[in-house]
């Protein structure tokens, strides 16, 4: 396949700047940095219901209302937390999507007192390495798997809230442990090499 026949994903249009600079430089890559991890699941958690742009769009305001998601700052929030966040107008405002995040946070740094890494966790439902497909169509990728079904089912039973199976599928796309560019697309063998370790 020629770079001429190369092209980007459908799903990140072009026209949206917003949707393409996040294909072309985030979507796929491996993250490893446990606190990004959790920021993204909070995140894919938040979309529920909503398009990603919108998330994408709102993720700056977001991020400052949720103190850069530092999550012994976030599992400190109370009442009056929420209340705040809850008139927050730069942010997705569902009391059970903020009580959510709070929740995770608090799970998040008790796995940490325990000695688990947030990372290390997710990373060993994969074997350590991003998991690579060679999908060549839109409708070639699925919503969800075995695997994503076993690690929302492994979240939930440690008390993490909106993360089913296609909401887990889509973090896990996010943070590149499965390589889910098409093969037409040049960012495919970029993320690919990515995932070497």
């Amino acid at each position: 396949m020629t770079t001429a026949e190369l092209s980007r994903c459908p799903w990140a249009p072009d026209h949206d700047p917003l949707y393409a600079a996040y294909h072309d430089s985030e979507w796929g890559v491996p993250e490893y940095d446990a606190r990004a991890l959790w920021e993204k699941l909070v995140l894919d958690g938040m979309q529920a219901g909503l398009a990603w742009i919108t998330i994408l769009r709102k993720r700056e305001s977001i991020r400052a209302a949720f103190d850069n998601f530092d999550p012994e700052k976030v599992a400190a929030y109370g009442e009056a937390d929420i209340e705040r966040l809850l008139q927050d107008a730069g942010i997705i405002r569902s009391r059970l999507k903020i009580n959510a995040a709070i929740g995770g946070a608090r799970i998040f740094l008790t796995m940490e007192e325990n000695g688990e890494s947030f990372s290390e966790y997710l990373w060993t439902f994969t074997g350590g390495a991003p998991i690579q497909n060679q999908w060549t169509t839109m409708q070639d990728v699925p919503a969800k798997t075995g695997l994503s079904e076993t690690i929302a089912k492994d979240l939930k039973k440690r008390g993490f809230k909106f993360c089913g199976p296609v909401i887990v599928y889509a973090f896990m796309q996010a943070v590149g442990m499965v390589n889910d560019h098409l093969v037409t697309c040049p960012r495919h063998t970029i993320v690919k090499k990515m995932g070497v370790r």
